[in-house]
């Protein structure tokens, strides 16, 4: 029993782990995601594609930000939103495949 212990993450490894799932909990997260999966987008666009208030979407965005999912680019007065980088997509791409099975 004490080498399945010693197997274990360590207890912050896995609160991280836990909050880094947590974002993909909410449908409209997972929308935002997929929408800029296709390609880096800004708040309006990603308002407009999900019938949604950009403020809306900027909450959803900060909580993606904060969780390291999302990445922010300035172009003048225009921010642009991306993916954080692949693990993200492999994340969404493997959730998605693993629904669909």
């Amino acid at each position: 029993m004490t080498e399945r212990r010693t197997m274990l993450p360590e207890e912050d490894v896995c609160n991280a782990l836990a909050e880094f799932f947590a974002a993909f909990g909410d449908s409209t997260r997972i929308r935002i995601l997929s929408a800029l999966a296709a390609e880096e987008t800004c708040v309006t666009d990603l308002a407009e594609v999900l019938s949604m208030t950009p403020s809306a979407i900027s909450h959803q965005l900060r909580i993606l930000k904060q969780n390291r999912l999302v990445k922010a680019r300035r172009d003048g007065k225009q921010i642009y939103y991306s993916l954080d980088d692949d693990h993200v997509r492999s994340v969404i791409a493997q959730g998605m495949e693993h629904i669909l099975e």
